[in-house]
C-alpha cells in the first residue's frame, strides 16, 4: 500500500499550484481597480510562470545541503508571506512582487512534493506517487481559475490571496506534524540535465510541451475578457463556464492516460495536437450561440490536459533512464509555455482584439504538431549512447 503521506503532498503541490493561474479569472477586476490594462495586468501570470520555471532548478542546486522537511517548511513560510503581500497591495508593481515571491517560494515547495514523495514509498510505488502528486499539480492549475473566479466575484480580487494563505498554514501544519526528517540527496546538476536534450527525440518532445502549453494559454490566460466581450457573459456565467472548463479538464487529464495506454504514446499525442488545434481555431466562430460555444469549449479543455500524462509516458519510453530529469524539465517546459503564451495574449489584446487570441493559439498548436512529427520521426539518437559516450569522455 502507498504511503498516505504522499497524498498530503499532493494536497500542498494543489495549493502552490493554484496560485499560477488563480489570477487569470480575476483581470478585469485587477486592472479596474489598480488602473492598468488588461494586457499589463496578464503579465501577473507571466512573470510568475517565468520564474517559476527558472528558480525550481536553481533553489535545488543552492539548497542541496538542507534536510528537506525544514526547507519545505521555510519554503511554505515565504509563499505565505507573498501571497499576504498580494492581500495588502495598493499598487500594480507591489502585486507583481509579491506574484514574484510567491513563484521562487512556490516553484521550490512543487519540486520538493515530487522528490520527497518518490523518497518515502519504495521502489514498487515510486512512479505512481510521482504520478498522484502530479495530479495536484495539473488539477490546480486547471481550478484555480473557476475557484479565483468566484471567489473574486463575491469577496473582491484579494479574497483568492487570503484562501491561499490560509490553506498554506494548514499545509505547514500538516508537513509539521505527519512528515518525518529527510535527509537530502545530491542534486543533478543543471548542466548535465540539459545536456540530455542533446537527444533530439527528446528536445523537441520538450518543445511540443512549451508550444501546446503557449498555444493553449495566449486563449485560456484571457478566457474572461473573451466571454464578456464576445458572448457578453456576466461575472454569474463566466464562473460557470470556467467551472465547467475545469471539470471538463480534469477528466480530459484522466482520459489521455487512458489512451495512451490503449492506442501507445505517439498516436494519441498527434490526435490530441490535431483536435484541440481544430477545436481552439474554431472557438471564434461558435460565439454567435452560447450551447455551440459549450460543446467546442469542452472538447477544448477536454484535450488541454488530456496530452500532459501522453508526453510523460513518451518521454519515459524514450529515455527510461533519464525519466527523472525528464519530468523536472517537463515541469519547466510547460511553465515556460505558460509564460509565452500569457505573454504573447496580453500583446495581442493591447495591438488588436481579444477575439484574435484564439487564431493566434491556434498558430502555436500548429508548430507544436510540426514538433511532435520532427521527434518521433528523427529518433535516431539514443540517450544510451549519449550516457556510453559521456562515461568515455570522462
Amino acid at each position: 500500500m502507498m504511503d498516505r503521506r504522499v497524498y498530503l503532498l499532493t494536497i500542498v503541490s494543489f495549493v502552490v499550484g493554484m496560485s499560477e493561474l488563480i489570477v487569470g479569472g480575476l483581470l478585469d477586476l485587477i486592472s479596474s481597480d489598480l488602473g492598468v490594462s488588461l494586457g499589463e495586468t496578464g503579465l501577473l501570470i507571466t512573470v510568475f510562470s517565468l520564474v517559476f520555471a527558472i528558480a525550481a532548478p536553481i533553489l535545488l542546486t543552492l539548497t542541496s545541503r538542507m534536510e528537506r522537511k525544514r526547507l519545505t517548511l521555510i519554503s511554505l513560510f515565504v509563499f505565505f508571506l507573498g501571497n499576504m503581500i498580494a492581500v495588502l497591495s495598493t499598487t500594480f508593481s507591489v502585486l507583481l512582487l509579491a506574484r514574484i515571491i510567491s513563484a521562487v517560494s512556490g516553484s521550490l515547495i512543487v519540486v520538493l512534493c515530487v522528490t520527497i514523495a518518490s523518497n518515502i514509498v519504495t521502489e514498487k510505488y515510486r512512479a505512481r506517487a510521482i504520478g498522484v502528486v502530479f495530479m495536484g499539480i495539473s488539477a490546480s492549475l486547471v481550478l484555480g481559475i473557476p475557484i479565483g473566479l468566484m471567489l473574486g466575484n463575491a469577496f473582491g480580487w484579494q479574497a483568492p490571496f487570503i484562501m491561499i494563505a490560509v490553506l498554506t498554514l494548514f499545509s505547514a501544519i500538516g508537513v509539521h506534524f505527519f512528515m518525518g526528517e529527510i535527509a537530502p540527496k545530491p542534486p543533478i546538476p543543471i548542466g548535465v540535465q540539459l545536456r540530455t536534450l542533446k537527444n533530439r527525440k527528446i528536445l523537441f518532445t520538450q518543445l511540443t510541451s512549451f508550444l501546446f502549453l503557449a498555444g493553449h494559454l495566449t486563449l485560456y490566460g484571457y478566457l474572461t475578457p473573451f466571454l464578456k466581450m464576445t458572448l457578453g457573459l456576466d461575472g454569474t456565467w463566466v464562473s460557470i463556464v470556467y467551472l465547467i472548463f475545469g471539470v471538463a479538464a480534469v477528466v480530459g487529464g484522466g482520459l489521455g492516460g487512458m489512451l495512451a495506454d490503449r492506442f501507445g504514446t505517439k498516436p494519441t499525442i498527434l490526435s490530441v495536437i490535431i483536435v484541440f488545434g481544430l477545436s481552439i481555431f474554431a472557438i471564434p466562430y461558435t460565439t454567435f450561440a452560447l450551447p455551440l460555444f459549450l460543446i467546442v469549449m469542452i472538447i477544448w479543455s477536454m484535450l488541454s490536459w488530456a496530452i500532459t500524462p501522453a508526453i510523460q509516458g513518451y518521454l519515459i519510453e524514450s529515455s527510461p533512464e533519464t525519466s527523472d530529469i525528464q519530468q523536472g524539465l517537463n515541469n519547466s517546459a510547460l511553465h515556460f509555455g505558460i509564460a509565452f503564451g500569457s505573454l504573447v495574449g496580453g500583446i495581442v489584446i493591447e495591438s488588436a482584439s481579444v477575439e484574435q487570441n484564439a487564431t493566434v493559439g491556434g498558430l502555436f498548436i500548429i508548430l507544436a504538431l510540426g514538433t511532435a512529427v520532427i521527434s518521433m520521426a528523427k529518433a535516431k539518437s539514443s540517450s544510451i549512447s549519449f550516457f556510453r559516450n559521456s562515461e568515455v569522455s570522462k
